[in-house]
């Protein structure tokens, strides 16, 4: 295989996997790691299973022993880790899960992962840029969008969203660039 093949290979497998959390410090003496999960509800993490730690360049399928709330978050326990010092290997390591985990979502609804890096159109046909993450604030999520300039584009799907195509990578609104 060429350098270019692996590269593309290591995109392809990446592009399977999910990133849904981290794992934070240790939690007691008999192996627990406090969860820093990036779902919605803290506790959705624990829905997933198996759970994939990374592993220098690869992901490495785990299995929950035990987990349980902890203030507002959640400590959790894998079979193998009994101790601190081992646990703490673990610390700082990304928490994935394969995309196929994921609920399907009635028509019209997106994951946020499936809306970076799509190239946003305006109404005037004008590429302003590639989505490069999302905001949730208190009204509504926004868009931020990279190009010449970056732009924060209001998510009001009707309203500002005109069309979302994965498909093509594309998503088309009605926002006037400033």
């Amino acid at each position: 295989m060429t350098d270019s093949e692996i590269k593309q290979d290591l995109d392809n497998a990446e592009s399977d996997y999910l990133v849904v959390g981290k794992m934070g410090s240790t939690y007691g003496v008999q192996g627990w790691l406090k969860i820093l999960s990036y779902t919605e509800k803290v506790n959705n993490i624990l829905g997933f299973d198996p759970w994939y730690i990374e592993d220098g360049v690869n992901w490495k399928a785990v299995h929950i022993e035990e987990s349980r709330e902890h203030g507002k978050g959640i400590i959790v326990k894998f079979a193998g880790l009994n101790n601190p010092e081992t646990a703490r290997l673990w610390s700082g390591k990304k928490i994935a899960i394969l995309r196929s985990q994921l609920p399907a979502l009635p028509k019209n609804e997106y994951y946020w992962s499936d809306l970076k890096n799509l190239t946003v159109i305006d109404q005037h046909g004008k590429t302003l840029g590639k989505i490069i993450y999302l905001i949730e604030t208190g009204s509504n999520d926004v868009l931020v969008v990279k190009g010449d300039k970056e732009y924060a584009i209001p998510y009001l799907p009707g309203r500002v969203v005109k069309d979302i195509n994965l498909d093509d990578g594309v998503m088309h609104v009605d926002w006037e660039a400033i």
